[in-house]
């Protein structure tokens, strides 16, 4: 067995630099030392008087390595039937000839697989150190036969020493090699004792050979030319190893995309798992691609497969070498990335692998853009169990979707299986009971004269442990835990009181309130809004609802048919977030809404000097084409409102405007804008009465 030679990675990791050293430094240039001195041997004593045995022996050599006897799919390590004759070399002639054949067998191996040199390097001179502490064990044991005094023969009281030469040889070599790939975020015992026995049971299959051909080499001094025939077990190994190494690749791998499947993940995920320490945690990644069903349905489960697999190619290219990307199955995909400092490096890779499948794909004719959510789970020092740490990237995957974030990482408090979630459940709850949620509001100003036409109403949480705490902490347990429904009826009385608060003062500026996917589905959203429009005197044009584009995507029927309910009533619909989904202009035509808000990403980058505006303003112009409003979010230079102004939107909301403020500072800002500007406020055309 040599240096483990993965896939995963072209040069070793140098995270445990002191042992890597001297691992490294006692194979070089002890292990090239000793061949030096073979060399030097050699070429003084000479190995003629070998005859033509050795000659035989060394072609087998070269044959044997040409075909490995046994190759581990696992790591990729081999185990080569070529160390049968160079043991049966050291057996007959001692260390010199039995040197230079490893060295000889070393060197045609790493060619063959191409290894880097530094792999040879240490590959080479491991070999030459187990077998010289083999030929220790030889000298021990009194005897030590040399090309001019060859062995003779063989007896039974021989075999004791003839085993503990094969023991030491595979216990030094998997030392040094368990040295060298400590630095893998694993101790050296893990590494040592990885697949033990399958490497001892397959060395002890090859080493096995070696006293038949010592035997087969001193039965007469024409013996040797039946050596050959010893290739037959040879060639009996090797053939049992194909089936063997391609049994086990077909039951380790995806057949489809040729990656690593669940088994293996789960096999290489407890392997760094049980190694991994407080300063270098391990993360899973658990990919979905989003609405991967509409491309089986549409274009057919050949143009599926034909997506699976040029998305396997290209989250196998954005991961780290010593990273392993696996198909879990249908379009779910896991990372495993071993030896992870902190989060913020688990999201640079994250967002590598969402920048290489955010490039359009060509298929059959069609252009395809590939969205995934993924889900981040760390496990810091050992003591996670794999499934456990799966299950947990599972829930951030539909934390991710559910929140249209694309990323997020595990939090005990949105896991509804958690006791923290249940206890951030239960804590968020008496929020809601003690009325410490509050609402903030944002002004929504014309792009042309700056007049307000709209506040937002965004909820807040005063909580008395953590202070004020942002939406995206809370809001998406909410919408889990089903405290969603509480939470909307709460910032809809809210807003509307304070709406009815400015509209007796003069400022008849409507409000915007965020519903969610549940609010449109699982209750009765229309009959709410009802009563609190009688309740608080306001017309129906008092009131905007505003509802994300995935809701109207995911479940169109339902939120549809309320929204629709809705505008009987004079209650209108914003889109918000417009272009982070899937809708199509063409079907905004049929749904019933009168704004159309575009999302910060396709806005911040307007005030950049290269920025092509083309894309908004192609939005903006066929929206004004269906009658709808425009609102443009996240303003926050007055390059970007210039360049808005140009395209015609008809308002912006952002930091350049106002950030959200509470009520009584919100209520000052807009007597100040009224004071400074008459009314200072007017309402844009089928926004609000």
């Amino acid at each position: 067995m040599g240096i483990v030679t993965d896939v995963r990675r072209d040069r070793p990791s140098l995270v445990r630099p002191s042992l890597f050293a001297l691992t490294w430094n006692v194979a070089v240039w002890g292990g090239w030392a000793v061949l030096a001195f073979a060399v030097a041997r050699a070429i003084g004593d000479g190995l003629v008087s070998v005859g033509p045995a050795l000659l035989m022996l060394t072609v087998l050599v070269v044959v044997s390595e040409l075909r490995p006897a046994v190759t581990r799919v696992f790591g990729g390590d081999t185990v080569s039937s070529s160390l049968a004759f160079v043991l049966a070399a050291l057996y007959l002639w001692g260390p010199v000839p039995a040197l230079l054949l490893q060295a000889l067998s070393g060197l045609i191996g790493e060619l063959v697989a191409r290894k880097p040199p530094w792999k040879l390097l240490f590959n080479i001179g491991q070999y030459e150190l187990s077998l010289l502490a083999a030929w220790v064990v030889m000298v021990v044991a009194g005897v030590t036969p040399s090309p001019s005094a060859p062995l003779e023969g063989l007896r039974a009281a021989d075999l004791g020493w003839i085993v503990l030469t094969w023991v030491v040889y595979h216990l030094v070599n998997l030392a040094l090699v368990a040295g060298l790939c400590e630095s893998d975020d694993q101790t050296w015992w893990a590494s040592f004792t990885e697949d033990f026995w399958f490497y001892t049971l397959s060395t002890l299959a090859v080493v096995a050979i070696s006293p038949l051909v010592v035997l087969a080499a001193v039965a007469s001094p024409q013996s040797w030319v039946f050596m050959p025939l010893l290739l037959v077990p040879v060639m009996a190994v090797n053939r049992t190893a194909e089936l063997v190494q391609q049994r086990e690749h077909e039951s380790l791998h995806d057949h489809l995309t040729g990656l690593p499947n669940r088994k293996l993940l789960s096999s290489r995920a407890e392997r760094v798992l049980a190694g991994a320490r407080p300063d270098r945690g391990v993360t899973l990644f658990l990919l979905d691609l989003d609405r991967f069903k509409e491309v089986n349905d549409t274009l057919g489960h050949a143009t599926g497969d034909r997506l699976l697999e040029v998305v396997a190619r290209r989250v196998a290219g954005a991961v780290r070498p010593s990273d392993t990307v696996a198909r879990l199955g249908g379009d779910e995909f896991g990372v495993l990335l071993p030896g992870v400092t902190d989060e913020s490096e688990a999201d640079v890779v994250a967002g590598r692998v969402r920048a290489t499948l955010a490039e359009p794909i060509h298929l059959d004719g069609v252009l395809l853009d590939v969205e995934v959510s993924i889900g981040m789970a760390r496990a810091i020092g050992p003591g996670t169990p794999f499934e456990e740490l799966l299950r947990e990237a599972d829930v951030a995957m539909y934390v991710a979707k559910g929140t249209r974030s694309g990323v997020a990482m595990y939090r005990p408090e949105l896991d509804p299986h958690s006791a923290q979630r249940l206890g951030a459940v239960t804590r968020l709850r008496e929020g809601l009971d003690a009325r410490e949620l509050e609402v903030h509001y944002q002004p929504k100003v014309a792009a042309r004269g700056g007049a307000v036409v709209g506040m937002e109403a965004l909820v807040r949480w005063r909580d008395p442990e953590r202070g004020l705490v942002g939406p995206e902490d809370f809001v998406p347990l909410a919408e889990r835990s089903g405290l969603v429904h509480r939470m909307t009826a709460y910032v809809l009385a809210e807003a509307l009181d304070q709406a009815r608060a400015w509209w007796d003062v003069g400022l008849k500026v409507p409000v915007a309130v965020n519903v969610s996917m549940r609010d449109l589905q699982e209750t009765d959203l229309p009959a709410r809004v009802d009563r609190e429009l009688r309740r608080t005197g306001l017309p129906a044009s008092a009131l905007v609802l505003e509802v994300t584009e995935s809701v109207l995507v995911q479940e169109p029927t339902r939120a549809v048919a309320a929204l629709r309910r809705l505008a009987e009533r004079g209650v209108l619909a914003s889109m918000d977030d417009f272009g982070t989904g899937y809708t199509t202009l063409a079907l905004l035509e049929h749904l019933p809404v009168s704004e159309l808000k575009i999302d910060r990403s396709f806005v911040s980058h307007l005030g950049h000097p290269d920025a092509s505006p083309a894309m908004v303003g192609s939005i903006i112009a066929l929206a004004h084409a269906l009658g709808l409003t425009v609102v443009a979010e996240g303003v926050e230079t007055e390059a970007v409102r210039a360049s808005l102004e140009r395209l015609e939107v008809d308002a912006v909301q952002g930091w350049l405007v106002a950030r959200p403020m509470p009520p009584e500072h919100a209520t000052r800002w807009l007597l100040e804008r009224a004071g400074a500007r008459g009314t200072g406020l007017r309402l844009l055309p089928g926004s609000a009465g």
